[in-house]
């Protein structure tokens, strides 16, 4: 059984792996059209600036990402999440896990490592069968032809790999048309093909994850990281005084 929380306007899921994993399972056995995007501190963000893109979650699956995340779930309703449900962790683990065997579409990262990812992925799981791939620089006339691939590959689940909020707004506007099935997996691709290198265990038990990255790409994630985080506990901290305020006025009137 998953819980569900509000964390600044968004709701999200959460759950031990093995029961997300289940819970997914279900969905996909009764043909339920599944959306799934992991919400962490800068997709939360971005939601605050695009209205447009928040509503467009209440259809997706969002599962927790991060510490951000975590610390939002205990300032705002005094509880930490069952597990940090990342999304790279969490694909490997559904593709796993996962009872069904999957025709899968790969979409995003460039070219030399969707492939390569791709090549992998069907050594690792001879199960499911990689139906077809596609780096994720996308034009409006590639994009088309590319959701007609992928209609055309009967493919069950497309991973779509092209950073936030690219590939919430690509599935919010392709899935469940083309495909029943899509999860929004970052950085997936490049972590699972080593085109990239993760944060060591130690790093990632230690909840810093995002240090290390922060250490190995500078210029293009200091905006992200170190503005972004400033901007998501500003907020944080505002929604929980609004709370508050709210649980007085309420006490108040009773």
């Amino acid at each position: 059984m998953l819980t569900s929380v509000d964390i600044l306007g968004i709701r999200v899921h959460s759950g031990e792996t093995a029961a997300v994993v289940a819970h997914i399972d279900d969905r996909l056995r009764a043909g339920v059209d599944t959306r799934v995007a992991f919400l962490n501190a800068h997709l939360s963000n971005q939601c605050a600036r695009d209205d447009a893109m928040r509503q467009s979650l209440a259809d997706f699956l969002v599962l927790n990402d991060g510490v951000g995340l975590d610390l939002a779930r205990w300032l705002l309703h005094g509880a930490r999440f069952e597990e940090n449900l990342n999304g790279t962790d969490f694909v490997t683990a559904f593709l796993d896990q996962t009872v069904h065997d999957l025709k899968i579409f790969l979409l995003g990262a460039r070219g030399e490592v969707v492939a390569r990812t791709a090549e992998r992925l069907q050594r690792q799981w001879p199960r499911h069968h990689v139906v077809g791939f596609h780096h994720g620089f996308l034009d409006e006339a590639s994009e088309s032809a590319v959701a007609r691939e992928i209609a055309r590959s009967g493919a069950d689940l497309v991973l779509v790999g092209m950073g936030n909020p690219r590939q919430e707004r690509w599935i919010t506007q392709h899935i469940p048309e083309i495909c029943p099935c899509a999860m929004a997996i970052g950085a997936w691709f490049d972590f699972y093909s080593q085109s990239m290198p993760r944060a060591p265990l130690w790093v990632r038990q230690l909840r810093a994850e995002w240090l290390y990255r922060l250490w190995r790409e500078p210029r293009r994630l200091a905006r992200r990281y170190l503005v972004g985080n400033s901007v998501f506990l500003t907020r944080l901290v505002a929604g929980w005084l609004q709370q508050n305020a709210m649980q007085m006025r309420r006490s108040g009137g009773a």
